[in-house]
């Protein structure tokens, strides 16, 4: 697993080789994360990674927090309850030497609570698929407060996910048994 663009472009993350199915750890595949970024970046919809604060809910191994981080976000919240996810994030934030743009959270993303600070302006979701898990935790980052106006989700799902109220659908595509869902936060709303 390597980071596929921006200015860490190659840099080799630390190996989890299929998966921890007992850590609930299923890592983005690099040719899924490239098409997420591909899709992000080059949309007819415009960038939103230059200065975004993110937010990489499910984060696993951090991959797709690191990937924005690369590309020009300014900041990465990365959230997972995981003991074997927050190793994996810590060795990959060493990896890239971004400890001053990034941040760990050990907490379930389906109960967040309330956000002091800033919101984020870009969310991945890469939940366990098939457990409805991403759309409790959707809810709970914008009934907390960690979600901006205006914020862009990019959610991994192994079907279409639903979108609560508030939220648009921007863009759909499949790969494999991946649905990648491109969505926006209204943005006259604070989320």
């Amino acid at each position: 697993m390597r980071i596929v663009g921006g200015t860490l472009r190659g840099l080799k993350l630390a190996d989890l080789g299929a998966g921890d199915p007992a850590a609930h750890l299923r890592p983005t595949t690099d040719r899924v994360r490239e098409a997420i970024f591909n899709l992000l970046i080059n949309g007819t919809h415009g960038n939103p990674l230059p200065a975004a604060r993110v937010l990489d809910l499910f984060a696993g191994t951090g991959a797709l927090g690191l990937e924005a981080l690369s590309r020009g976000a300014a900041h990465a919240t990365l959230v997972d309850d995981g003991a074997r996810a927050h190793a994996l994030m810590r060795q990959n934030i060493t990896k890239a030497r971004v400890q001053d743009k990034a941040s760990l959270l050990r907490r379930d993303a389906t109960r967040l609570g309330r956000h002091e600070g800033p919101t984020f302006d870009v969310v991945f979701l890469d939940p366990p698929y098939g457990q409805g898990r991403g759309e409790i935790a959707l809810a709970s980052a914008m009934q907390g407060g960690w979600i901006g106006a205006g914020a862009w989700i990019i959610w991994e799902e192994s079907r279409p996910p639903m979108l609560p109220a508030g939220v648009t659908l921007l863009d759909r595509r499949n790969y494999g048994d991946t649905v990648v869902t491109l969505a926006r936060v209204a943005g006259n709303e604070a989320a």
